[in-house]
């Protein structure tokens, strides 16, 4: 069982500490202490990151296989004659998506506009933190 630190909960979250404390004193979430730490248990943390997970509306309203959408802020665009390099800002997350410029100029992406970010990879890598929490 992966125990996980109160304040390492919070971040994994994106609330503060004291959030999590209470959470756990009104029972949303268990704890114990271990080694003079109060920790929670890692699967009980996912699964109520995955209740809370708040994901914004698909503007585009596609029908895609595409299970990994992200919804998001266009926050930088770079383009030359040929290639473009677009930055969202999809919540926590930055996606970078390369593409041609004139897919850029026919899909009105500029900086400030509401964009969706699909992935679609046959190839994910995960890899895991060095220390244990």
């Amino acid at each position: 069982m992966t125990q996980i630190r109160v304040r390492d909960a919070a971040q994994f979250l994106g609330v503060s500490a004291d959030t999590v404390r209470r959470w756990i004193e009104d029972g949303t979430l268990t704890a114990e202490r271990a080694s003079g730490v109060t920790v929670v248990d890692g699967l009980e943390l996912a699964r109520l990151a995955r209740e809370r997970a708040i994901l914004p509306t698909d503007p585009s309203g596609a029908d895609t296989s595409a299970r990994n959408r992200f919804v998001g802020l266009v926050t930088n665009v770079i383009t030359d004659k040929v290639m473009a390099q677009v930055e969202l800002q999809c919540g926590p997350h930055r996606v970078v998506s390369l593409m041609s410029s004139e897919a850029v100029r026919d899909l009105g992406i500029t900086p400030g506009s509401v964009a969706v970010a699909v992935i679609k990879a046959t190839t994910v890598i995960v890899q895991t933190p060095e220390g244990k929490f």
